[in-house]
């Protein structure tokens, strides 16, 4: 079992920078892959990025590359989104996502077993 909590979410002006943190609970960290992904209101939760238990390897969403980098510190058992020029389209609930290295892309919802409550991000334009 493992127990996600994020936090770091807030309201922002387009163009600005947010960090979120996901910290995370049980011995499996280390050797999970995790993820992030975000639902704006009235649309599906969709994949933001993922990063491989060591974190040799990131993926992101086309419209976030260049934007936002996720990282993570496996001693402190927490992943990161650094987001930076932020645009009104990016608001929405984040959520981070952890699960065992499968081979199943890392774009699908379906394909991570444990997920956090959530972090709203705001962006004013």
């Amino acid at each position: 079992q493992v127990q996600l909590v994020e936090s770091g979410g807030g309201l922002v002006q387009a163009g600005g920078s947010l960090r979120l943190s996901c910290a995370a609970s049980g011995r499996t960290f280390s050797s999970s892959s995790m993820g992030w992904f975000r639902q704006a209101p009235g649309k599906e939760r969709e994949f933001v990025a993922a990063i491989t238990p060591s974190g040799s390897r990131t993926y992101y969403t086309d419209s976030v590359k260049g934007r936002f980098t996720i990282s993570r510190d496996n001693a402190k058992n927490t992943l990161y989104l650094q987001m930076n020029s932020l645009k009104p389209e990016d608001t929405a609930v984040y959520s981070c996502a952890a699960r065992s290295p499968k081979d199943a892309s890392v774009s699908v919802v379906a394909a991570w077993d444990y997920w956090g409550q959530g972090s709203q991000v705001t962006v004013s334009s």
